[in-house]
């Protein structure tokens, strides 16, 4: 029997078919505005950087190569890497002070835990997940090192230990998700800030905050929350008295972020003998189609004008 690309294209469409009904559970999220989350006051903080110590200390993290008191690091932005789930960055604007001195402006960096998660989405394994309280997850059990996940975050969160050759992982904040979840507690960075630039919450109490903030300042505040609406919205939300493009948040669609591959992926790559299944499925249609090519013998395979 002769296989025709229409052919194949039919059994392409009921496996992808059926792996779509299996798939519904996975594919949908714990997403919510009782949804615990992050307020961020960037005109608060001061740059003590113990919102960095203490996420340092409560993953346990390697030593920072540099003592949490120095303050030459903000000579240079930074980005969160597999040591360091959050770093502050200084930056400075037009504002100045009564003496003509530019006014730095300090901002936390750290994973936003997106109320429809890029990374998870673009998991193949699952190892990413999107929790009931709103924090994003990881499974190292689950996860096969394919990174799409940095691919895919559009704040360029997640690192890699590429310096551990054997068992490296993905790393990112985890929104102290074992604290918040077991114990009633905060997450280190909240829990520790002098300032209370960092306020902890429930998503759409925060919003509430950070729009009585900004009513009540309209002169200094920016008008708008970062992070209500940007891709779908995020758990952690800024609000600033300078412009959220010079901190280094950009502008971005305030559509989630498309996931249209997230079904077939999670069914086919959420166990890892389910492609071995697909490809059996698919070596067991071309033998069926292709009896001659399948057994070594020559055959001629048509492929079918286009209508």
């Amino acid at each position: 029997m002769q296989i025709t690309r229409r052919s194949l294209f039919k059994i392409m469409g009921a496996a992808g078919g059926l792996s779509a009904i299996g798939s519904r559970a996975a594919a949908a999220e714990n997403t919510s505005d009782d949804d615990y989350g992050c307020l961020a006051d960037v005109g608060r903080c001061i740059g003590c950087r113990k919102c960095e110590m203490a996420c340092s200390k409560v993953n346990a993290l390697p030593p920072a190569q540099t003592s949490f008191e120095d303050m030459t690091v903000f000579d240079r932005n930074r980005r969160p890497d597999e040591a360091a789930f959050t770093v502050v960055n200084r930056y400075f604007s037009s504002r100045a002070d009564e003496r003509g001195q530019p006014v730095p402006a300090y901002i936390k960096v750290q994973c936003m835990h997106c109320l429809h998660p890029a990374c998870a989405s673009a998991c193949i394994t699952g190892a990413l997940k999107k929790q009931e309280n709103g924090a994003v997850t990881y499974n190292p059990s689950r996860c096969i090192g394919c990174r799409y996940c940095m691919i895919a975050c559009p704040f360029q969160i997640p690192a890699y230990e590429f310096s551990d050759p054997l068992t490296p992982r993905v790393r990112k904040c985890t929104f102290c998700f074992e604290n918040i979840s077991k114990q009633g507690g905060l997450p280190g960075c909240a829990a520790i800030c002098p300032v209370e630039a960092l306020t902890f919450g429930t998503r759409s109490e925060l919003l509430k905050i950070a729009h009585q903030r900004i009513s009540e300042a309209p002169l200094e505040y920016v008008q708008k929350v970062y992070g209500e609406h940007e891709v779908g919205g995020t758990s952690w939300l800024y609000i600033s008295k300078v412009p959220f493009e010079k901190l280094g948040l950009y502008p971005l669609p305030e559509k989630e972020i498309p996931h249209l591959t997230e079904t077939i992926q999670h069914s086919i790559f959420a166990y890892m003998w389910a492609p071995i299944t697909l490809f059996g499925i698919l070596a067991g249609a071309m033998r069926f189609f292709n009896p001659q090519q399948m057994s070594g013998k020559p055959s001629q395979i048509q492929t079918e004008k286009e209508v």
